[in-house]
């Protein structure tokens, strides 16, 4: 049997910048979001001490109360990366790199089986050794989740270290059967969203218990394959272990794009964004030597006109990264599946199977010599880019009203770096 440990940092981008300023993250209001855009910018962290007050996680602006006072911490994504690089590397003091698993910016499970016995711990005490370091070190407060396997972990923090007064929580599949079987809602276990609430709860099942005994024809009838997982996950069972976790390569790969908009953008605008996007996707495909032949592109239409998105895919004649190709491409694909007299807030581009440019082939009806061409300028560009900036060098485009590169070349995950 393995033992795993899985580390949260608690509010982690309202946590650096508490931390940041001497403040304590537990009793101070602080929110992090971009107060120059409108009040119904999205909060991407709150401290803990604003959801004591009942504002939920990623609330927007406008639903905080006026009544409650807080600072309103502008985005530093970089600022965030680098903390987050300091953590891990408080975590290689501990354990090595081959049984760590970074889940997210915030969160990482660790395989501690065999560090145990090492160490002379119990895996709650080289939890609390590990959040105490990073405490002691960052001012960053963490929890922590201990079980048996990678599921139970994650549970045992989601669930039970919130409400733990040392921020860690355990979990065995008994224990699990024991004191989760009848926890509400089912939304608070990982990988169950509202919509499999919503179905479950049609047929009378409301609680991973009920999960467990319910009809498991039924369940399959529901939910094909992924009845399999859901199944296990009630009875606190997961059979992957974090070496296959590490050493699962995906079958297809892709590469992708996407932004919200900062206002409703009119048909012409939004064809200026696409091409803009995909200039972009073209470049960072050239950066990872990698080609593709078909597109696929998602538009999202206005909240207000309460309409579904739509999508298209579009294929290419040969595998390539040439903006001389894709771009026309993708811009073809909008006119053809976006509404002119629709208003778009939300544009996702994606270059499907994406494979090394080594296994590029030619067919004889395209201009190799003219791909190449084109090459070395889009290698020259990302030189010129990567020596003085991303917005050392644009296109004629870029310069429209309406453009977005501009601002977005100095964000980082669409908020300000």
């Amino acid at each position: 049997m393995r033992t795993y440990i899985c580390i949260d940092l608690k509010s982690f981008y309202a946590s650096v910048e508490c931390a940041e300023r001497g403040l304590d993250a537990m009793t101070t209001n602080l929110v992090v979001a971009d107060t120059s855009r409108t009040e119904k910018t999205i909060c991407l962290a709150i401290t803990p001490a604003m959801k004591k007050l009942g504002i939920h996680n990623r609330c927007r602006l406008f639903e905080i109360p006026k009544s409650i006072s807080y600072i309103a911490a502008v985005p530093r994504m970089q600022l965030y990366i680098d903390y987050a690089a300091r953590i891990y590397g408080i975590y290689l003091k501990y354990i090595s790199k081959d049984d760590i698993y970074v889940y997210s910016i915030d969160e990482a499970f660790m395989d501690v089986t065999d560090y145990l016995k090492m160490y002379r711990m119990t895996a709650r005490e080289l939890g609390r050794t590990i959040i105490t370091d990073i405490y002691e070190t960052l001012r960053i407060r963490a929890t922590c989740g201990i079980g048996t396997n990678l599921y139970l972990t994650k549970i045992a923090l989601d669930i039970c270290a919130k409400h733990a007064p040392d921020f860690i929580g355990e979990l065995t599949e008994a224990s699990y059967c024991e004191t989760l079987w009848t926890h509400r809602p089912l939304t608070d276990f990982w990988r169950i969203g509202a919509g499999t609430e919503r179905k479950l709860a049609s047929y009378g099942i409301y609680t991973m218990g009920d999960i467990a005994h319910a009809d498991e024809d039924l369940l399959y009838r529901l939910f094909g394959k992924d009845a399999e997982l859901l199944i296990d996950h009630a009875y606190g069972r997961e059979p992957v272990t974090m070496a296959q976790v590490k050493a699962y390569k995906p079958t297809v790969n892709s590469l992708s794009s996407g932004q919200v908009l900062p206002c409703d953008y009119a048909f012409d605008d939004a064809h200026l964004i696409v091409k803009e996007m995909m200039d972009l996707l073209c470049l960072d495909l050239v950066a990872k030597g990698l080609v593709t032949k078909s597109l696929t592109l998602h538009i999202g239409y206005s909240n207000r006109l309460g309409l579904p998105s739509v999508n298209g895919t579009i294929d290419v004649p040969d595998e390539t990264n040439s903006d001389l190709v894709l771009i026309p491409a993708i811009t073809e694909l909008f006119e053809r599946i976006a509404g002119r007299d629709r208003m778009i807030r939300r544009i996702n581009i994606i270059c499907n199977h994406v494979v090394p440019e080594e296994f590029r082939q030619y067919s004889f009806f395209i201009d190799a010599d003219e791909l190449e061409k084109n090459r070395k300028i889009q290698t020259a560009v990302l030189s010129i880019k990567d020596r003085f900036g991303k917005n050392a060098i644009l296109k004629g485009m870029n310069l429209e009203k309406n453009a977005m590169t501009r601002e977005r070349n100095a964000q980082i995950g669409g908020h300000r770096a």
